[in-house]
Order: structure tokens, then sequence, then C-alpha cells
């Protein structure tokens, strides 16, 4: 069985940068049934002293496990997957999501990658939006 090369503990993934607009996060609401007015109601951010939708925080997870199964492709699965909310994401933001080799394991015919992630938004407002975060990646 070949696996995807892996890199050296202490290399970083290719940097995921995503702008993040309404229309994404009213398909990633549809598709996990989560119609919170946070996401969407201007009205309702409004009276909360909220600049614009608030991105949901399971959106973070979608765009980390996206960067792994991008650079370890089809023979990747993620075992697991954790994350800390730092500050809240508004639609409009651009994301930067970074991801470093921190183990790599091999257990009988499997390669496990252990990856430190971290997801920032940058311009004039930049702040760290999720860390720690972290992900096992099983190459099969």
């Amino acid at each position: 069985m070949t696996h995807p090369t892996i890199p050296p503990v202490g290399s970083e993934l290719p940097v995921l940068r995503r702008t993040i607009t309404l229309t994404d996060m009213i398909a990633y609401a549809g598709s996990t049934w989560d119609w919170h007015r946070l996401h969407y109601d201007p009205d309702y951010l409004a009276r909360r002293g909220l600049p614009a939708p608030v991105v949901d925080g399971q959106f973070f997870g979608a765009l980390l496990v996206a960067q792994a199964q991008d650079f370890f492709g089809g023979q990747a699965f993620v075992r697991s997957l954790h994350f800390r909310f730092a500050n809240l994401v508004f639609a409009g933001d651009t994301v930067e999501c970074t991801m470093r080799v921190t183990a790599v394991e091999t257990r009988g015919s499997l390669v496990v990658a252990t990856l430190a992630a971290s997801v920032g938004v940058g311009g004039d407002h930049a702040r760290v939006a999720v860390a720690p975060a972290g992900l096992q990646v099983e190459l099969r």
C-alpha cells in the first residue's frame, strides 16, 4: 500500500485562505439545518450591536478538515478534530487556516499524522478566530 508523501514533523501545510460570504454561510446553514438568526438577520444583529452576520463556529471545523483533505488527498480520513473559538468572525471576513505537522506514527499499514492548527482573520481587524486546534489524519 502506498501513502501520500508525509511531510516531516515541523512542516507547514499550505495555508487555506477563504473569504466567507453570506452566500457561503446560507449554504452551510442549509446543509447543517442551523438557522439561528445570528447568522443572517440584520435586525437581530443590529439589536445586539453586531456589525454583520456571525459565521457559524462549526464552519471552521469544515475548513480545517478541507485543508487537511486537500493536502493529503483521497487516502486521508480525519480521525479526530478539536478546536476552540477565540473571536467572532463575520460575513465578508477573510480567514487563514494554518496547519503544522507535530507527529507522524506508523500503525501497521496505516500512517497517522497529528497536526496543530489555527484560524486567523486578516486585514484591518486582524485577530485569532480559532486556537488552539488540532487534527489526527489517518492515511490508508
